[in-house]
């Protein structure tokens, strides 16, 4: 046994089951281990950035990692942005990177970076194996470090020598993980908020699963309180039978308009929450101190902390479910509200929604309040490009589930190689793209800041056109069956007829 096999065997000891690659020569006695170690699937991307955006899709659904195998400092580079989304998703990801021999670093080879400067802007664990010795300890303990603090990245750095020297085949016990705490000073003073004034519960991270969620609205029917969630959430279990919170609205303004009407905003499983951006004379943070009453964080005991809240207020076991209609199928040209309305009422019972549509899904997050059971991904660090590989490891996670990837076409063009990906896996994604041509969020900033009227320079560098992207081709060219269409009706029958059936397929929504 050489080393890349100790590293493959421990991996498949320690639980890990899925191996997203773009590989490079440093990395080919780890794919040839592959074969000679069984129970690692191995799924090829052709853009690293696909592999990050699929391992966080698939630590979203799974709650453990998969492995992300890239080639040296540049390949990890290429990854960074969906590295950063799941960082702010807190998705437990394994990086593995191929590194220069050891005797070949100190020529300065055209590819040599400091690939731990690089890995340390989105992973809390960055480690060099030193040798085949230590090579399966080592991934054992990357392993363990990205399932802590309530899911992060764990870097391993692997040079090519230590890949290919004998090893002694050794693997470790998989290491029992650390749990979580709540504090219950925090319960109790949520408690006395709750009986203060009008409160709300802002909701995020595991609040949103479904024991989550359920836990939040016992504590809202008992206490009067509102629920609100995070702007962008890694993963909310919606519908059916679900309460249905108030989405914290993206611009500043708005979100602020709408947490003054609360004496209190209890965070639950997240952070206070912050705009994306500095607006002269808005502040950075969308809650006061004063108002701001912390029950857990990210990295603590959601659950226990909801539980320990629900029996301080005499919360009910049960309470009133969620009812309401799906919306109406609409008919005519394509707009945001129709598009929305068409996927809300057509998702079926169990799927999985992963939405980077920004601007053109603004409408979805209402309009799929009353849908049959589901689960709904977002783009959480804002770092756009997230969903058609989200999209991508979902699939990969749930085989038998189909996924919706909302997405829009500025955004999509960000990654359109995971199409390659889904037809090779043949995996149930329909990409659904909202194409209004353009960097929309661009022209929403500038009216915004009170220009009524771009110059030139302005409107082309917030439009997708000269020329439009051929949805069609792209799709088609990697491998993916795609349509366009530009009514409300076409739509809906697209659409039916690609849940009918089983692998990718990708619909343009034209819009006006």
């Amino acid at each position: 046994m050489n080393g890349a096999e100790a590293l493959v065997s421990a991996a498949v000891k320690n639980g890990v089951k899925i191996c997203f690659a773009n590989p490079g020569t440093t990395e080919m006695p780890l794919v040839q281990a592959m074969d000679s170690v069984p129970g690692l699937r191995g799924i090829l991307c052709l853009h690293e950035n696909v592999v990050t955006g699929a391992a966080d899709g698939y630590g979203r659904m799974t709650g453990s990692p998969a492995m992300c195998l890239l080639h040296l400092g540049p390949g990890l580079a290429n990854g960074l942005t969906n590295l950063h989304n799941a960082r702010r998703a807190f998705t437990p990801i394994l990086v593995v990177i191929g590194e220069h021999a050891t005797w070949h670093l100190s020529a300065d080879p055209l590819l040599a970076t400091e690939i731990e400067a690089v890995a340390r802007n989105v992973s809390e664990y960055v480690k060099r194996n030193e040798g085949t010795l230590t090579i399966a300890s080592d991934l054992g303990e990357a392993i363990a470090a990205s399932m802590e603090k309530g899911g992060r990245i764990a870097t391993l750095i692997v040079p090519h020598d230590f890949q290919i020297a004998d090893a002694d085949g050794k693997t470790l016990e998989r290491r029992a993980l650390p749990e979580t705490q709540y504090s219950f000073r925090q319960v109790t003073q949520s408690a006395q908020a709750l009986k203060a004034g009008k409160s709300a519960l802002l909701l995020g991270g595991p609040a949103l699963s479904e024991a989550g969620i359920m836990l939040a609205g016992r504590i809202a029917e008992a206490s009067g309180a509102d629920l609100i969630c995070d702007t962008f959430f890694a993963r909310m279990e919606r519908g059916g039978d679900l309460p249905s919170p108030i989405r914290l609205p993206y611009f500043p303004d708005q979100a602020l308009e709408l947490t003054r009407r609360y004496q209190h905003v209890i965070i639950v499983g997240t952070r206070r929450p912050v705009a994306f951006f500095g607006y002269p004379e808005l502040p950075s943070y969308l809650t006061t101190e004063e108002q701001t009453v912390m029950l857990s964080g990210p990295q603590e005991d959601t659950l226990g902390a909801l539980t320990a809240l629900a029996h301080e207020v005499h919360a009910a076991d049960e309470i009133e479910p969620n009812r309401g209609q799906r919306p109406d199928m609409p008919k005519g040209a394509l707009n945001a509200q129709s598009v929305s309305a068409v996927i809300a009422g057509l998702q079926p019972s169990n799927c999985i929604i992963m939405d980077e549509a920004l601007t053109v899904g603004a409408p979805y997050f209402d309009a799929s309040r009353h849908v049959p059971r589901f689960s709904h991904l977002m783009l959480t660090g804002g770092a756009i490009g997230e969903g058609p590989g989200a999209a991508t490891g979902a699939a990969v996670a749930c085989s038998d589930r189909k996924v919706i990837n909302f997405q829009s076409d500025g955004c999509g063009a960000y990654s359109v190689q995971a199409f390659w990906t889904q037809a090779r896996e043949n995996l149930d994604v329909v990409t659904i793209i909202g194409s209004n041509r353009s960097y929309n969020i661009l022209r929403v900033e500038l009216l915004r800041a009170g220009v009524k009227q771009p110059g030139p320079i302005a409107r082309s560098m917030s439009s997708l056109d000269r020329p439009f992207l051929d949805w069609i081709k792209i799709g088609e060219g990697f491998g993916v069956p795609s349509v366009a269409v530009d009514t409300a009706e076409a739509l809906a029958r697209e659409l039916e007829r690609a849940l009918l059936q089983k692998g990718p397929r990708l619909i343009e929504a034209i819009m006006t």
